[in-house]
């Protein structure tokens, strides 16, 4: 018996349960003390014995209570459910007030009855509206790949499980971010005594919990901020709803919750049933052409070309010189013979390496703005040559990522400038890869190996 006993307690806070037991017994010795107060027939053993008994129950109320009342589910229920009284409600409750001044002025029963049937109705509507919303379920499904400024398609669904009772009225709404400002909250801490003396002289020192002011921040924007209505959810059905998602800005946008409301039967408050669903999305950086990738693709195409076309060692033909032909490759004796320049070319490589590297400039080399503009361009080349028939690969400060263009945009949406100076062109070995490389460096600054094989972007320099 014992052994089922500890069993079953095994999973039970031993210091919550420690702490119940020592107040039951002061309040119990504490409640002796009141009855052997009342019928003591020295007043100074009345006087001592009600004394004691007020003392344990301070006490008790004061270690125990706070401690306990944390960690019951009362405090889950309490906030299942969020009210806030709509402009009806209010109505609603002035005219219970005056119709109730002007019963108890009167003394007619008519009017008594009037009052009791109006807060029934409030009664009626709490109870209506807490079972419309329980037992509703979630789900928010989001697309996997988010483009800043692009309009994407999320669903939302809510399922009404129980087999009898349909929902009516329903909106999916964002879950309530904490208030600015200063407000009261649970916080762990030690409960001392004396409270004043020094830590090795306290008699006790026991873990508690207290409510202090603190400060609170309003949390930054989630996914959701519109109100998603359901006039009406079947027993045993779910019902989804399309919603149009647009972000301005590239990052990490996440939303910590969601809640479930209704006005349901008589508008008098907007019950909300909190929903902990946390949902989070990563917005790649913009990769709509812009006129800065139209000057320059152009020109990266045509180094990129030239380098790819020269790279083979065995010789293809020579042919006549055209603009765009490297003056490396002019072949000048057949040049002389024919008068006119001539360029040989090599047998071309089957894979075409490209390699986009992003030098994460520190913080205050560039503009705000212009530490976007280049973010925003690497996307774009990144996501263009991602369409060509190219061996990508992609180099930045930290990133841990594959050739996936997927795993570098996911690496540009949450990119911040760099807290010390630093550059990770010393780090790039010449290969056959060719470079695009976007850097706030210097021109005179950039190791003489990579201008070889490199095409420049110098964040920063207006063109």
């Amino acid at each position: 018996m014992f052994s089922l006993l500890k069993a079953a307690l095994s999973g039970i806070e031993k210091e919550a349960w420690m702490r119940f037991l020592i107040a039951l017994c002061g309040l119990t010795v504490a409640f002796a003390a009141a009855i052997f107060s009342t019928v003591a027939s020295n007043l100074w053993a009345k006087a001592v014995l009600a004394s004691s008994a007020l003392l344990l129950a301070g006490i008790v109320g004061i270690t125990t209570v706070p401690y306990l009342a944390r960690r019951v589910s009362l405090f889950n229920v309490r906030d299942v459910f969020d009210y806030d009284i709509t402009r009806e409600g209010l109505v609603y409750i002035g005219l219970i007030l005056v119709i109730g001044i002007a019963a108890l002025n009167t003394g007619n029963n008519l009017l008594f009855i009037i009052v009791a049937a109006m807060l029934a109705a409030i009664g009626i509507s709490g109870v209506a509206s807490a079972a419309v919303l329980r037992g509703l379920e979630l789900e928010a499904n989001l697309p996997e790949h988010v483009f800043a400024d692009t309009s994407v398609q999320a669903r939302v669904a809510v399922a009404n499980p129980r087999r009898i009772l349909p929902s009516f009225s329903v909106s999916v709404v964002p879950g309530r971010s904490p208030s600015f400002g200063r407000r009261f909250r649970w916080e762990r801490s030690t409960f001392r005594f004396p409270a004043k003396a020094e830590p090795g002289k306290q008699w006790i020192r026991l873990p508690d919990v207290a409510l202090k002011l603190v400060e609170s921040r309003e949390s930054s924007g989630g996914i959701f901020d519109d109100r998603i209505y359901y006039p009406y959810i079947a027993p045993k059905s779910s019902v989804s709803r399309e919603l149009e998602l647009t972000f301005p800005h590239r990052g990490s946008y996440v939303q910590e919750g969601f809640g479930l409301a209704t006005r349901f039967p008589f508008s008098f408050l907007i019950k909300t049933r909190r929903v902990p669903l946390r949902r989070e999305v990563i917005v790649y950086p913009s990769v709509e052409p812009t006129d800065e990738l139209f000057e320059i693709l152009p020109m990266i195409t045509g180094e990129f070309e030239i380098f790819v076309r020269g790279r083979g060692h065995d010789l293809y033909r020579i042919r006549d010189y055209l603009p765009e032909d490297s003056a490396r490759y002019v072949d000048w004796k057949a040049s002389a013979r024919t008068g006119t320049l001539k360029v040989r070319e090599f047998t071309r490589e089957d894979e075409r390496k490209l390699r986009v590297v992003f030098d994460n400039p520190a913080g205050g080399v560039l503009s705000s703005d212009g530490y976007e503009r280049g973010i925003a361009l690497a996307a774009s080349l990144a996501w263009h040559f991602a369409g060509e028939n190219t061996d990508l690969s992609f180099t930045a400060p930290d990133y841990q990522g594959s050739g996936d263009v997927y795993d570098f945009l996911r690496y540009l949406a949450l990119l911040q400038p760099a807290v010390e100076p630093g550059s990770v062109l010393d780090e790039i070995r010449v290969s056959d890869d060719y470079n695009v490389i976007l850097t706030a460096r210097q021109r005179g600054s950039i190791p003489s190996q990579l201008w070889q094989c490199s095409y420049f972007i110098f964040l920063g320099e207006e063109r």
